[in-house]
């Protein structure tokens, strides 16, 4: 049976609503949850960007069983690794075990606040193994120093550390990135129900492990209100990710998607209260073989009605999707 996620969107609510949220979410029964790590929102009309890992601090101390994750964090500009890998042992030991560490490439839209530029696909690639093999050899313990073209690091250690590491998972979109999953995560992530990624993640050593997906869904019980909320907030989302991770402002989105109407993104998001079109939303997911899946819910003013509506409905609805 696929589990069913809960999304907090850092650039939908501040931040005591966001750890509002996740503990609503733990009571409805919601098998997991996601944090987005932005320094912008996508989309001006969003209105938010609070520090993921301050909201994280506090849904772990507010919560007591629902995982926690980054979906995810980018460890090579705004972040260094081995400040990354700080954040997240505390985090695990905050939460007792319950934090994995979501890890990707990143986009322009956050990365560029440091003033680095923003490198070329391949490097950013390069950057993100790197990363990783950083935040490993630190959770091993020890001291450790690296020195390369991407990252220095001089006598670092990390005092605090969790009997368990945090795992971490890396976000892919092609090749190139599903064969740095397989070799060095411990699970997948990923935005679309391509099956295609899942089996080049198998293919360089992702077999048996967990593989995590995302989506948005705007409830609303008036479906024209879910579809206007949906054009306004997310109309970006059904933009092709190799063009969203260059746009360096929220205002690029804007223009980039004035010519997206309601109608096209009703077609791309479940909108109102039909759980028939959520699950079947959910479906390629679970049929192209995720084992997770994180619900979105678009709105921040919107997430307690879809909360309820989710305990009481949509989550005993998609319990009944078989597995993979």
């Amino acid at each position: 049976m696929v589990q069913i996620g809960y999304a907090m969107m850092t650039e939908q609510a501040g931040p005591r609503e966001l750890v509002e949220h996740v503990v609503r979410a733990e009571e409805a029964g919601f098998d997991f949850s996601v944090t987005s790590d932005h320094f912008f929102p996508w989309l001006e009309s969003q209105g938010h960007a609070s520090y993921a890992w301050s909201v994280l601090g506090a849904a772990a101390q507010a919560t007591s069983r629902i995982p926690l994750m980054t979906y995810v964090t980018c460890p090579t500009l705004r972040y260094h690794p081995a400040v990354v890998a700080q954040k997240a042992a505390t985090l695990q030991l905050l939460s007792e075990g319950r934090f994995r560490l979501g890890l990707g490439s990143g986009e322009n839209l956050n990365e560029h606040v440091v003033g680095c530029g923003w490198p070329t696909v391949d490097v950013r690639q390069e950057m993100l193994a790197e990363a990783v093999e950083i935040i490993r050899e630190l959770f091993a313990g020890g001291y450790v120093a690296h020195h390369s073209s991407h990252f220095d690091v001089e006598s670092a250690r990390l005092w605090d550390l969790p009997d368990r590491p945090p795992p971490i998972g890396v976000a892919v979109s092609g090749e190139w990135s599903c064969e740095l999953a397989g070799r060095l995560a411990d699970l997948v992530i990923a935005v679309e129900p391509k099956a295609e990624l899942l089996e080049a993640f198998d293919r360089h050593g992702g077999a048996g492990k967990p593989r995590v997906g995302q989506l948005p869904v705007s409830y609303d019980p008036d479906r024209a209100a879910a579809v206007r909320r949906a054009h306004e907030q997310f109309r970006w989302f059904g933009g092709c990710w190799k063009v969203n991770a260059e746009l360096p402002t929220p205002a690029s989105f804007a223009a980039a998607t004035r010519f997206v109407r309601p109608e096209d993104v009703a077609g791309a998001i479940p909108c109102g209260d039909d759980v028939a079109d959520f699950v079947e939303a959910v479906r390629p997911y679970v049929e192209a073989g995720f084992t997770e899946v994180a619900l979105i819910q678009v709105g921040g003013d919107a997430q307690h009605g879809f909360l309820d509506w989710a305990q009481q409905t949509l989550l005993p609805a998609l319990r009944e999707l078989p597995g993979r």
